[in-house]
């Protein structure tokens, strides 16, 4: 799978103010609004790796609903991706790091 962002920004964005987070340990940036699940989209393919294997995963019901957007964060937390409004300052991974 292609590691180029799955989503790209629409214009008309500029009004909404800018939010530094890291993505596996890398600088990046998403708008007041976001949910992480579009954070992250926009700037690679995949939200996460399966729990279950390698394969990425990109979310599917983007409501809540299902298991596919789980994200970890460095601090140890869970949450879902679709459903969690981006935070400044949030250090998102990934690659799962534990059970």
């Amino acid at each position: 799978m292609s590691e180029a962002p799955l989503l790209q920004r629409l214009p008309g964005l500029a009004a909404r103010r800018l939010l530094d987070f890291t993505l596996d340990g890398r600088p990046a940036q998403g708008f007041e609004g976001d949910t992480v699940l579009t954070a992250v989209l926009v700037h690679q393919a995949r939200v996460r790796d399966s729990d279950a294997g390698a394969s990425p995963r990109s979310g599917f019901c983007a409501i809540g609903a299902c298991q596919d957007c789980w994200v970890d964060a460095a601090d140890g937390s869970r949450f879902r991706a679709c459903t969690t409004p981006l935070q400044a300052g949030m250090a998102l991974l990934t690659t799962r790091r534990g059970p």
